[in-house]
């Protein structure tokens, strides 16, 4: 059976409905959708996507487009807020995908292990798409099958999260990894201010703040900002703030103008024409839509 038929299967089996599914094995979730999605908007998470069965489509800040399906793996290194779409899938054939969170204190230990503190990860950039070597793929097949053995996750798959966190840093896309890890390099403070502004969307703030924060000039953290999550700090917030908004209305029935407030708007009027910008409609018949098609929130 090849790697990807059998994750595809495992998947499905431990999957069994639309979604996104957490499981027993920490930070490993699988995702399963049985028809095309709308594009659905969400901030990615650092962690590893192996696609089974199907295709995606990811947008980052309307600019940079991914397209990838099984054969490539994508890495995400920070938090970046992205527009994702299943192109391909049907009932018979759903789009069938794992994702594994990034442990960055496993990852550093790798890091250092592998006496790799140099100065080849120059790039500054958070997202990777890498053709799937064929030990990653056998690793991380080996990684869903341990769902049909429970007993066996709290020995075994700490080990292999092990081997796939050295499979990536050996492999193509190693430089968006140890670049995180890297001593005073660039991604390493805009993810402080990424970190920042996650913790203080809600606040207005300046650029110069922000820049202390990062530990760089204001000019480098735009330049380098933009590079990694291809919009400004301010669109950054910006982001953060709306897909709030929409979890807090849609999930705690929390009325538009409030849940604007409690993002950080002063001006109900700014936030519903920012809002329908962002997601196609005003909040009221945004959430109507999202409630008969939930699998439209969840997917991300």
């Amino acid at each position: 059976m090849s790697g990807y038929r059998e994750i595809a299967e495992k998947i499905a089996q431990h999957a069994a409905e639309d979604g996104v599914h957490a499981t027993q094995i920490p930070r490993l979730s699988l995702v399963r959708m049985s028809k095309p999605t709308e594009p659905t908007h969400g901030v990615h998470s650092a962690s590893i996507c192996i696609i089974a069965q199907g295709r995606k489509k990811l947008v980052l800040c309307e600019e940079k487009v991914i397209d990838y399906g099984p054969g490539r793996h994508l890495v995400v290194s920070v938090d970046v807020p992205l527009v994702g779409q299943v192109i391909e899938a049907t009932e018979d054939e759903p789009y069938l995908c794992m994702k594994l969170d990034l442990d960055l204190s496993l990852l550093g230990e790798l890091v250092l292990a592998m006496n790799w503190f140099d100065d080849q990860a120059n790039a500054c950039r958070a997202v990777g798409l890498g053709e799937t070597p064929d030990a990653l793929l056998d690793a991380a097949a080996r990684l869903v099958r341990l769902l049909d053995t429970p007993d066996d996750i709290a020995i075994l798959a700490p080990v292999i999260e092990r081997e796939i966190l050295y499979r990536l840093l050996r492999g193509e896309q190693a430089g968006v990894l140890r670049q995180l890890l890297t001593p005073n390099n660039r991604l390493q403070n805009v993810n402080r201010a990424i970190n920042w502004i996650k913790d203080n969307y809600t606040r207005s703030f300046s650029i110069e703040q922000l820049a202390t924060e990062a530990r760089m000039s204001t000019s480098s953290l735009h330049e380098h900002f933009r590079q990694v999550t291809n919009m400004s700090p301010l669109q950054y917030q910006k982001q953060l703030r709306l897909q709030e908004a929409r979890r807090l209305i849609l999930l705690q029935a929390m009325d538009a103008a409030t849940a604007g407030r409690r993002v950080g708007y002063d001006s109900p009027s700014q936030f519903s024409r920012e809002y329908r910008r962002q997601f196609g409609a005003p909040p009221l018949k945004d959430i109507d839509r999202l409630r008969a098609q939930p699998e439209r929130y969840a997917e991300t």
